[in-house]
């Protein structure tokens, strides 16, 4: 069982900054007892806090994951792999580059769509393709919104060999359309452009937007 420093940890990276208030709420312990965690939380320099004001009275701390706390979530052997692209890339190039990606796409790909492959519902198939991604350490989860569906992945393990090789994030992008076909599949949030996951906004298609 995690412990509550764990369990903030794990709430702050998958759901976002969050204030004392409810992170107390979420765990089911006092604000007081949540609250101890988080400053020795902070004081070992794994979150941080901006102050925000909310009415009178005193400004209330958003509490959000520091750059050390990230690195409490894996990520798959990080520099291994980048002194392999970077190995890669001085041996064959630019393009012997892209071809490793393309090969990994297909063997993803391939693996993804035989488990994926009785599932015709496209939200089916979302569930199922989600729950894949979580057991390879995506932190992944969807929801239905009002156009369609949200696909998001709070954590990415690869994220310095993608950093090292942005191939990687088209290719991701390219497997999605590819899976979840017929529906539209758009990156709205990305870890590499600054923001805190990944999401991507899966539109089932219509008869009118098939015709456009």
């Amino acid at each position: 069982m995690r412990s509550t420093s764990e369990q903030i940890l794990l709430l702050l990276k998958s759901k976002g900054p969050a204030s004392t208030r409810s992170l107390a709420e979420q765990l089911g312990v006092s604000r007081q007892g949540a609250l101890q965690q988080l400053e020795k939380l902070e004081t070992e320099g794994l979150v941080q806090y901006d102050l925000e004001r909310q009415g009178v009275g005193r400004p209330s701390r958003s509490w959000s994951i520091s750059a050390k706390g990230q690195d409490r979530f894996p990520n798959t052997h990080a520099q291994l792999t980048v002194e392999l692209l970077d190995a890669v890339r001085a041996e064959f190039g630019e393009a012997g580059l892209e071809r490793l990606v393309q090969r990994r796409e297909a063997a993803t790909q391939a693996g993804y769509r035989q488990a994926i492959a009785e599932t015709a519902d496209i939200a089916a198939r979302l569930d199922r393709l989600t729950r894949l991604r979580a057991a390879e350490g995506y932190m992944a989860e969807w929801r239905p919104i009002e156009d369609g569906y949200l696909l998001i992945e709070n954590h990415c393990p690869i994220c310095a060999a993608a950093a090292a090789c942005q191939g990687f994030c088209r290719s991701e992008l390219a497997m999605f359309r590819a899976l979840l076909a017929p529906a539209s599949v758009e990156r709205t949030e990305h870890v590499l452009a600054g923001a805190r996951r990944c999401a991507y906004l899966v539109r089932p298609w219509t008869s009118s937007s098939s015709s456009t």
